[in-house]
């Protein structure tokens, strides 16, 4: 890789505030800065869940627990469907419910 003097920095420099302007150049290194600290817990996060991995699967035999990792994972995200498709029906009522009540109050005045 190259080497990045001065003159190269001024010009990527001048080329950034030509592209974004001035105004928006601190936000965007503000949200860089943002973004790299987000990556770097999520990173070591990762490293930790890793490491206890690791240990757990030294003193798990083998098939047991780990394999069913994706049938539990599966099984919750089937629950989830089944819970979201009922509250979408229930919506669906109160919403057909308000409708008629709505067309009753319409066609009698007296209400």
């Amino acid at each position: 890789m190259p080497n990045l003097g001065a003159p190269e920095l001024i010009i990527i420099a001048i080329i950034l505030i030509a592209l974004f302007g001035w105004k928006r150049l601190p936000d965007m290194a503000r949200s860089l800065g943002r973004s790299a600290r987000v990556f770097k817990s999520e990173v070591d996060e990762m490293k930790k869940d890793g490491a206890a991995q690791s240990e757990a699967a030294a003193t798990t035999v083998p098939g047991s627990v780990a394999d069913d990792e994706p049938t539990r994972r599966a099984a919750e995200a089937e629950a989830e469907a089944r819970a979201a498709e009922a509250r979408a029906k229930e919506a669906e009522a109160r919403a057909a419910q308000a409708r008629a009540d709505a067309d009753r109050f319409r066609s009698d005045p007296s209400l």
